[in-house]
Formats: C-alpha cells, structure tokens, sequence
C-alpha cells in the first residue's frame, strides 16, 4: 500500500481512539473539566504529563534543531529534560498541596490579590497562546505531506480533534487521550530510530549506534558526519559556534520555563495526594527521558542520510520523497547554475537547496527507505504529540477565563452548570484562535516554543517560586516583578525576532543573548523588582505566612522533627 493509504488507515485509526476516549471519559462537573477530579493514578497522570510535555518541538523539531545546529543544539536538550528535574523537585508536590484549580488560582491567592490574579491571567494566556502556535503549526506540516492537503486545510482538521476532545471531556478526557497518544508517540519515535540505527551502525539501540562505528567500516558515525559536514563549508557537528553565555542563558531559560508552564504545573492537580504528585513526575521523567535520548541519534541518523542522498546528486534522480515534500515547500530546489544537479553548501551564494528544520523527523524514514507503514506512523505520532500539547494548552486558556476571571472575578455567583458551559465555550474560543496561530505562525516550530518557554521564564517562574519558599514575598513585589518581566521578555522578542522597532541582526543582541535565551534575563529582572518592591512595601497578613508555613512542610510533620 502507499504512504498516503497507510496514512489514512493509521491516523484515522488513531483519531477514533482519542474521539472514543473522549465520549468515555466526558467531563460531567467543573473539578473534572479542570483537573479530571483529582482522581488520576500516578502512572497514568505521568504518561499523560509526557504527552503533555512532548509537543511537536519534542517530536519534530528538536531533532531538526540538532541535525542542523549540530552540538549547538544540545542546549534544548539540557535545557527541557533539566526544568523537567526542576519542576518535579522544586514546584509538584507543594502546588498540589496547595489544591488549587490553575497557576493563576495560586497566584491569586498567595497574593492575596485579584491584581495579582489577572497578570496571571494575561500572563498564562500570552504563554499558552504562542505555545500552542507552534503546535498547530506541526499539526498543519504533517497533514500537508502524508494527507496531501495544504497546511491550512491541515490546521482546520487539527483544530475540529482538539475542538472534540477538550471541548467535550476536559481534562479527564484529555488526561486519558493522551495516556493513548503517549503510547502512540513513543512507539511512533523509537521503531523508525531502531530500524534506521541498524541500517547505519547495526545496533539496533540508537542511544548506542550514535556513538557506533558505521555498519562495514572502521569510521564513527559521528566522524563521518563532521567529514561531510566540513566538506560542504559547514561548521564540524560535534563543534559548537553559541557563546558560553547564550548557551547557559538558553538553558536557563527553558528550565525555569519549563517549571512555570501552566499547562504542565496543572498536570499535578490531578492526581489524589502530595506523594502521588511526586510519583507522577518520576514517572513522567523516565518516559520523557525515552525520547530525549533518542533525538541525537535521529538527528544524527537523518544528517548523514540527507546529505548522502542530495548533496551533489542528479535532480532528476531525486526519489519520490522529494518531490512530495517539494509540494509543501518546506524544501525547495533552485537551480542557480542550470547544470541540474543539487548544490548544497553552506554559502548561501551558490547553496541551491532549501530545508525546513521542521522536516527531519518527519522525512527521515522516507529518506532511508524504510517501508510505508514505518512512514505513516511517524506521522501518527507527530499529531499525537502535537494535539496532546495543544489540548493541555487549550485547557489553560479555557481554565484562565471561565474559572480565574469569571468565576474568581466577575461573576463570583456562576453557577457550576454555568461555570463548566463558559469554560466549553472559551476552549472553542481558543481552538479558533489556535488556528489561527497555526495558519500564520511566527516561525518554525521549536523556535516558537523556545519563546514561550522565555516568557514563562520571565512571568511565572518567580512569582511561583518566592510564593514557596519566600514568605515575605507580597502582592506589590509580585505584580511588579510579573508586569516588569513580562514586558522585558516581551519588547525583546518584538525587537529582535519580529524587527518591530527596526532591522535587527545577531550582532545587535544585548551582551550576545538570543532571544530564545533572553528569558533568563527577563526572569532576573522579575526577581530583582519583586524582592525589592517587597522590601519597601507592607509584609503579607499572618494567613498568608501560615498558608505558606503549611504548603512547605508534610502533613502531620513538626518543623522541628524537619530540622533535626
């Protein structure tokens, strides 16, 4: 059978699972549509929270951003797997002991305040949104290769799932759904890595075949990649080009991004204990940890095939893989010298050949001719990590209005029927702006996913942070420290991603910082502001102390047997 038939078959195969989950598991009060009731067990929350947490950057992109930036991009590898460590460490088990619903519900009420409840708001709803455009963006890539439909027609159908699944059950229904979509994505990431490592290395485990020699040959993998490599006038895989300190600040940022992501942090609500919270995460940890380990080797894998196969090669000859990714234009021949083969070099004065970051994963198994079905369950997978994410992102969105501002603010005596009907109709908002993002995205997709991790850097994190473990932390010290950082992430991203205030190049970032990096610093800037606001203003009232005494220790636990 073809790709595009397999396609068909297991996509829509997989589609009926999450729809059939989704009728199943239908949402029937608000506690179920936030947090699934707080009823999940660990191992089951902890693969969700991989799917959650496994977006289409995860699936598609980070192994582009590898392939391409080569050592370069172990930033976003260290950078995800370590705010992982830091989330389960530092934030999951005292946020839900805290009980609340979402992120702004605690901020909320640590800080006493409904100001400090609307930045939060804002706040979540600018993360979620620029998150969530990366991902209808992958959604949008896969539907326009292995459906062969243009990318928006793929965005739309992208948009009519999600609109099913958590508009109709929640977040017990996406809790579930993504449990299934776990399962499909790790085994849609880990067959064609094993089958295409035993092509390369003969080892069949690709964490090992990435540091193997090549199958008949004496030359490691890796040598092999920077031969090719330097022999195109690109930079050796293995050598790094970012400053020491872009790097650390990129690594920073998604690390603490990634411990105040909301549609994350929520994940934890769900779950009936503190110990269970805990659990979860190690759980979560270890699945996460299947595919992060995995990357390099697809990365590497994917490069040394790709440049094999089209660097100075025929055009004529090219397979069909080629052409059908052409129709996308995510890859682009243009034949600047008429002599009809693929020129592919670094100058891009005479490079011919043009490739989306985002293709990698996606053509890998086409490039190595692996067999059809092999193809069409990647493609799978990519939706499964991409919808899982956008659903949870969703939940956010939908979450922060209709419980944060409606029930919390201005209309306190909604009703629940009332309460669990706005917060349907806000996630249906949602989806369409979604969509929206996902037809006009601002780039590829972890490079919009890295700037939501920055902006969560810069909001969030420290106002979560000093709500825990910094009991003079008050409302005029939060809401500054959110406002100032927010705004500082903000105007850099707007002056150096979008040229809003004038052309911009690399050579223009302040102290070298990329913006990718720049939440680290947007996420000092916070914690400055908002200690020293703190200082010059009015303590917390003694139930917030308590309140914060409380949430830090185990129940039933003394601080003194603690301390001793």
């Amino acid at each position: 059978m073809s790709v595009q038939t397999w396609t068909y078959i297991i996509v829509g195969f997989t589609f009926l699972i999450y729809i059939g989950i989704a009728i199943w598991t239908r949402a029937g009060s608000t506690k179920e549509f936030y947090v699934a009731g707080g009823g999940v067990s660990p191992l089951a929350n902890g693969m969700a929270t991989a799917a959650d947490w496994m977006s289409a950057a995860s699936f598609i992109s980070m192994a582009g951003l590898i392939s391409f930036m080569g050592y370069d991009g172990g930033v976003y590898l260290m950078g995800w797997t370590g705010g992982y460590v830091l989330l389960a460490l530092l934030l999951a088990p005292y946020l839900r002991k805290f009980g609340k619903f979402t992120v702004p519900d605690f901020i909320g009420d640590r800080y006493y305040s409904q100001a400090a409840r609307t930045v939060a708001i804002v706040a979540a709803l600018i993360v979620s949104f620029t998150y969530v455009a990366g991902q209808m963006r992958g959604v949008g890539v896969v539907f326009s290769r292995f459906l062969e439909v243009d990318i928006n027609t793929g965005v739309i159908i992208g948009m009519a799932l999600v609109f099913i699944y958590a508009v109709l059950g929640g977040m017990k229904g996406i809790t579930y759904t993504q449990v299934a979509q776990y399962c499909i994505l790790i085994f849609a990431f880990m067959v064609p890595a094993i089958f295409i490592s035993i092509q390369l290395t003969g080892n069949p485990i690709p964490q090992l075949g990435f540091g193997d020699t090549l199958v008949n040959s004496n030359v490691y993998l890796l040598d092999k990649l920077d031969q090719l490599s330097t022999d195109l006038g690109f930079t050796a895989y293995t050598f790094g080009q970012k400053s020491t300190i872009d790097v650390f600040c990129i690594t920073a940022a998604l690390m603490l991004g990634t411990a105040g992501l909301p549609h994350v942090i929520v994940r934890f609500f769900t779950v009936p204990r503190v110990k269970d919270a805990r659990t979860s995460a190690g759980y979560a940890l270890a699945f996460i940890a299947i595919l992060y380990t995995t990357a390099p080797s697809i990365a590497a894998f994917a490069r040394v095939n790709l440049i094999e196969t089209v660097s100075n090669k025929e055009y004529s000859s090219m397979p069909e893989w080629f052409s059908k990714w052409e129709t996308t234009g995510l890859i682009a021949f243009n034949d600047k010298n008429n002599d009809g083969k693929i020129q592919y070099v670094k100058d891009a004065s005479i490079n011919e050949l043009h490739i989306d970051r985002d293709i990698i994963v996606l053509a890998n198994p086409e490039i190595a001719n692996l067999p059809n079905w092999v193809i069409a369950l990647v493609a799978a997978g990519a939706l499964a990590a991409a919808l899982s994410t956008a659903a949870g992102l969703l939940l956010v969105i939908s979450a922060s209005i209709s419980h944060d501002l409606l029930k919390k603010q201005l209309m306190p005596n909604i009703s629940e029927k009332g309460e669990l009907i706005a917060a349907r109709i806000s996630a249906a908002c949602a989806v369409v702006v979604a969509g929206y993002f996902g037809i006009h995205p601002p780039g590829f997709v972890a490079a919009v996913v890295a700037l939501a991790f920055g902006l969560a850097a810069a909001s969030f994190f420290p106002a979560i942070i000093l709500g825990i473990f910094y009991k003079r932390m008050n409302k005029e010290g939060a809401i500054s420290g959110m406002v100032i950082g927010l705004l500082a992430m903000i105007f850099y991203i707007m002056k150096f991603k979008f040229h809003f205030f004038g052309e911009t190049t690399a050579a223009d970032w302040w102290f070298g910082i990329s913006p990718e990096g720049f939440g680290t610093i947007a996420m000092l800037i916070n914690v400055i502001v908002a200690v020293a606001v703190a200082s010059f203003t009015a303590p917390p009232p003694k139930e917030v102390t308590d309140m914060v005494e409380e949430i830090r220790y185990p129940k039933g636990a003394s601080k003194e047997i603690i301390m001793h």
